[in-house]
């Protein structure tokens, strides 16, 4: 008898072809872990999704290479602007500012950069993508997880290393592993209208909070157009989408609504729901498959590409042997409170917004017009200041004794101004490190604060030492730089103003490959520093205790 044929075996199996799937696969790919990505659908999904995108979220594309691929599809700088029942801005968000990099806020069209994404991992021979094949079971042995996967040429069996769900709001990996998705079901849905040549030609977005019918319109990329309408009670999809229906909408925000050159449309409800857990075992979730939150913020897409940002580069690590499972475990303890908050915050924004009482939103509409009055409160609101941002005090980062974090700026990303690099020329801060961990000091070498071991430890995960200096400095620069570390100057001053604004705190800061501080202290401490860092990290307790997930039913045909 013939022995049965060894499964193909993957580093990390992804289940999804969406923007946070595609993302986490080509982060994997550039550090050259071997992946199999697995969609059921024949292609990638072409129907009206999102279209806001941050400043994080270009940087974490940036990192896999196709931040300018991105950005030729965007359209940089996107105020939002919400407007009374009589026509009134009561608030407007305008953020200026270009911490990370890159502009706080940009419309997009979500195919075109999916297709970037995928076009992405063609440069991968690591990578490969499988359409028209289905997850139908998946069981977990604790050294990792096999799965049954079904296509047109039939069934059959891959092992990896780890799983990780990325199959959006109906998650199967979710539900095989038992995992509550808790939170509603907002009753409000709205109909979503794509149109082609922009029949507005406004820049930027605009709500129209009125109780009649409030509406939102987006200028895209490329000429289109997003309009958005609240649906009301029982209103059918079928009715709304149809021709007349689409028209009378339409006239709500067009003088000719009969000219317009309607490209796509469909109703969506808005969900408000967070995964009790992000994973068991080496089975994850992430995106839509972990958090489903309104649109009001536009942070759904942004925060999967968060999710993905944080998880990849720990998977990286550990399959690599670089790091344990508890590393990994890390990616829930650091994602989930922040994915709560941006759901938190949307909701919030949704009942403030978009009221159907008219006598709330002539309460709203005074309140807020007085509040933005204040010039304090207008720059809340303007510069984003409401915007949770991340802030680990768990997981990856370096702790005191009563199990505090560490600095100020500890679990907070990182800036990225340009800096120049030994020739004179002028780069952004991460494409001049690389996607990989760096200790950065200012105005000395790391590297000659750290001891031989620890200094092996560092160079063994492939990170960077970076020595930063006033521009005037870079090419007369007389303190000791030790072979392996990269002199960058500071080309417009923000890292002097960032290091001088942590005090006491200290001025060398590990950053993780997301561009997390993982630790700021002063140079005699890194050592120390490094010391905690790498008990955070060993990777001799690699083994994860095995979850129970029977091959007990077909995915492909659940409810």
């Amino acid at each position: 008898m013939t022995p049965a044929a060894a499964p193909d075996r993957y580093d990390v199996a992804i289940v999804g072809a969406g923007p946070v799937g595609l993302t986490i696969a080509n982060y994997l790919g550039c550090m050259g872990v071997r992946v199999l990505v697995v969609e059921a659908r024949d292609t990638l999904i072409d129907y009206p999704r999102g279209v806001g995108m941050d400043d994080e979220c270009l940087r974490s594309f940036q990192a896999i290479g196709l931040a300018d691929a991105v950005a030729a599809h965007t359209i940089p700088g996107q105020k939002m602007r919400f407007l009374t029942m009589t026509g009134k801005t009561f608030a407007l968000i305008d953020p200026q500012t270009k911490e990370f990099g890159w502009p706080r806020r940009s419309s997009f069209i979500q195919p075109m950069i999916d297709r970037i994404l995928l076009d992405g991992l063609a440069r991968f021979d690591t990578v490969e993508i499988e359409f028209g094949t289905e997850l139908t079971s998946f069981t977990d042995d604790g050294d990792g997880v096999r799965l049954d996967v079904r296509s047109a040429g039939g069934t059959r069996t891959v092992a990896a290393g780890w799983l990780v769900g990325c199959d959006g709001g109906r998650s199967i990996v979710r539900k095989a592993l038992g995992i509550d998705f808790d939170g509603i079901t907002d009753a409000t849905r709205w109909v979503v209208i794509d149109l082609k040549n922009d029949p507005v030609g406004l820049p930027d977005s605009y709500l129209y909070c009125v109780p009649s019918r409030p509406y939102v319109s987006i200028a895209l990329p490329h000429g289109m157009r997003r309009l958005e309408f609240m649906v009301f009670g029982e209103e059918a999809e079928d009715e709304l989408c149809s021709p007349a229906g689409i028209q009378q909408l339409l006239a709500r925000a067009l003088p000719h609504p009969e000219r317009a050159d309607v490209l796509r449309s469909r109703v969506y409800t808005h969900n408000a729901r967070l995964a009790r857990s992000f994973g068991r075992g080496r089975a994850l979730i992430a995106g839509d498959a972990a958090h489903l939150m309104p649109v009001w913020q536009g942070q759904g897409y942004n925060s999967g590409i968060r999710d993905a940002t944080n998880l990849a580069w720990k998977l990286a690590l550990a399959v690599k042997g670089q790091a344990s499972a508890d590393l990994v475990a890390t990616y829930e303890v650091e994602r989930r409170e922040h994915a709560k908050a941006m759901i938190d915050l949307s909701v919030i924004a949704g009942r403030v917004f978009a009221p159907t009482n008219k006598l709330v939103a002539w309460l709203r509409d005074r309140i807020a017009l007085a509040l933005t009055a204040i010039p304090p409160v207008k720059r809340y609101f303007v510069q984003m200041r409401f915007k949770p941002m991340p802030r680990f005090t768990r997981g990856f980062v370096l702790t005191g004794a009563d199990g505090r974090v560490r600095g100020r700026a500890t679990g907070k990303l990182f800036p990225q101004p340009e800096v120049l690099t030994a020739d004179g020329s002028a780069r952004r801060l991460d494409d001049a490190i690389g996607l990989r961990f760096a200790v950065v000091a200012w105005g000395c070498d790391p590297q000659v604060h750290l001891s031989d071991e620890m200094r092996d430890w560092w160079a063994g995960l492939g990170a960077a030492f970076v020595a930063v200096v006033a521009r005037t400095q870079l090419r007369s620069f007389g303190g000791e730089v030790a072979a392996g570390t990269s002199l960058l100057g500071d080309a417009t001053g923000a890292l002097h103003e960032w290091f001088a604004a942590q005090d006491s705190d200290g001025s060398v800061v590990v950053l993780r490959p997301d561009r997390v501080v993982a630790a700021i202290v002063v140079p005699q401490r890194l050592d120390a520093a490094s010391r905690t860092l790498r008990g955070l990290i060993d990777a001799r307790s690699a083994a994860v205790p095995p979850v129970a997930v029977e091959p007990i039913y077909d995915f492909g045909r659940a409810a």
